[in-house]
């Protein structure tokens, strides 16, 4: 299953022409927390929650043209972008937009973290191991080396963290045994952040999880 399998339609779009009793109502009767709006069809930002005590039924939407936010990812962004466009914004629905800049539908927080978690990443067993290195000199090909060098399987890597031109490398291992790969990252002057069990990484996850639940108001 692709991530695009994922956008939903079912969530309403609004044009900035309408007032705001409509919005209103979607705010009150769900728990997401922006909508999309639209100027003849093209995405112009979306509507927050947190601004519903400043909306009066029979105001304009155009009202606050210039206080909406303005993020949103496309059809052909990849799940990990869509996991950091909602934490960076702080929501639990983000729109897409097609090719011509209109609103295909919505990706809701919950189920792309679901997709997140039936990926190999999550679901094969192994360990989870953070190395670093300075941004000009690390590679994932040499990453994949050092693990696969180690009769181990790299099942998933990504940045995770990248400041003062120093990045961190979250990787999934497919071996209980960290201590021989990390010695070889070593040896290539990586340093390692973290290293734990896959045990550890799902009572990681778990917590990772309640928050979530939460924060979506499960």
């Amino acid at each position: 299953m692709q991530i695009q399998d994922k956008i939903i339609t079912s969530i309403p779009v609004f044009e900035v022409s309408e007032t705001l009793k409509e919005a209103i109502l979607f705010f009150e009767e769900t728990t997401f927390s922006h909508v999309a709006i639209t100027e003849n069809g093209e995405y112009l930002g979306v509507l927050s929650e947190n601004d519903l005590p400043c909306f009066e039924p029979e105001e304009g939407i155009e009202k606050f043209r210039f206080e909406m936010e303005r993020f949103h990812v496309n059809k052909e962004t990849m799940w990990m972008d869509v996991l950091e466009m909602f934490s960076r914004n702080e929501a639990n629905v983000i729109p897409v937009l097609d090719d011509n800049a209109m609103v295909a539908g919505y990706y809701n927080l919950e189920e792309v973290v679901d997709y997140f978690i039936d990926t190999p990443f999550f679901k094969e067993p192994g360990g989870i191991l953070v190395v670093s290195k300075g941004i000009k000199d690390y590679a994932f090909s040499e990453i994949a080396q050092i693990v696969e060098g180690n009769n181990a399987r790299l099942l998933g890597a990504f940045i995770s963290e990248s400041h003062n031109d120093i990045v961190h490398v979250t990787l999934k291992i497919g071996s209980e045994n960290l201590s021989e790969v990390a010695q070889t990252f070593r040896r290539y002057n990586y340093t390692i952040v973290f290293g734990n069990s896959d045990d550890q990484f799902i009572e990681d996850l778990k917590q990772r999880s309640d928050y979530l639940e939460k924060y979506l108001n499960i």
